[in-house]
């Protein structure tokens, strides 16, 4: 494992590259690898190439990065009922495992790992669904693209509970995973399911691309007026619906400061046995919306939100 200079060779494993969400986590990777390269270390990213093989293709990063001898591995919990062994081994191999973006502390403890870094999906889940029925929504579909995936199950499943703590209800909707970025086929779903529902007066979406396609979908069942828009990560499209009065909320998890703080806390870890108090490392969930809709539009302007 790492030299008697204790340089720390991370390998970081995260979404595919056209995944806007994963672009600011790389951001984030990319600020820190200079300090990591200075004291004699580096970053290698092993990102997915697509969505289609989710699990098994998680798995074989994992298995790459334990092949590449690496000192340190950041790696998001997805797939659980997968992963969980690969990253079993990787820890039985020396290798300091810090968890980012899924999976959670209990999880990043059962695994062996050092840390989480990243929001409680369930928590913002709630959050979202308390403040649908904050404003009035009654009845909130969540769009789930990544069906079977552990952090955007717990993200609905929360939605779920927070507006039905309200007394309001929810559901979800299911698409296959090769839906995940196709603009055609989510806005289709939606306007299908918002015609056949007259209730249904909230859409929260688990990404901020499937936003994009789910305002579309919106405004083709004519629904614009009565069905309001939510949801989590951010992007400009998004953030410019939100200042516009379109779409009312989204919910952020910090990308930047998951890829920064996963792979720097990781690298500092190696190189000087430092530890943090603070277990989990929390980086939302934080509502984005009118009032404070100006602060988020200057770091998006920075590609850091």
């Amino acid at each position: 494992m790492a030299s008697s200079a204790m340089a720390a060779n991370i390998a970081v494993v995260g979404g595919s590259n056209d995944d806007a969400f994963w672009n600011i986590i790389k951001k984030g990777l990319d600020d820190a690898t200079p300090g990591i390269v200075a004291n004699g270390g580096s970053v290698n990213y092993l990102r997915l190439v697509n969505y289609d093989n989710f699990a098994p293709d998680v798995v074989q990063l994992i298995r790459t990065a334990i092949s590449m001898d690496v000192d340190g591995l950041v790696i998001p919990n997805w797939v659980t009922e997968a992963e969980d062994p690969a990253i079993k081994d990787a820890v039985a191999a020396g290798i300091k495992v810090i968890l980012m973006n899924a999976g959670g502390a209990d999880k990043a403890r059962e695994l062996g790992a050092i840390n989480y870094v990243g929001s409680d999906e369930y928590v913002a889940g709630v959050a979202g669904g308390e403040y649908f029925a904050e404003h009035g929504q009654k009845n909130v579909l969540c769009i789930n693209t990544l069906p079977g995936t552990a952090n955007i199950e717990a993200r609905c499943k929360g939605v779920i509970d927070g507006i039905t703590a309200k007394g309001g209800k929810g559901a979800q909707l299911p698409l296959p995973s090769t839906s995940f970025g196709d603009a055609t086929a989510v806005a289709e779903a939606i306007k299908a399911t918002l015609l056949q529902d007259e209730t249904i007066d909230g859409v929260i979406t688990i990404s901020a691309g499937d936003a994009d396609s789910a305002a579309i979908g919106i405004s083709q069942a004519d629904k614009t007026a009565t069905t309001m828009l939510g949801t989590f990560d951010l992007n400009q499209a998004g953030l410019d619906r939100v200042k516009g009065g379109t779409q009312l909320f989204a919910i952020d998890q910090q990308p930047y400061l998951q890829g920064f703080l996963a792979t720097t806390l990781l690298a500092s870890a190696i190189d000087f046995g430092t530890d943090l108090p603070t277990f989990p490392v929390l980086t939302g969930p934080g509502i984005v919306d009118a009032s404070n809709i100006d602060a988020t539009l200057a770091g998006v302007s920075r590609g850091a939100r």
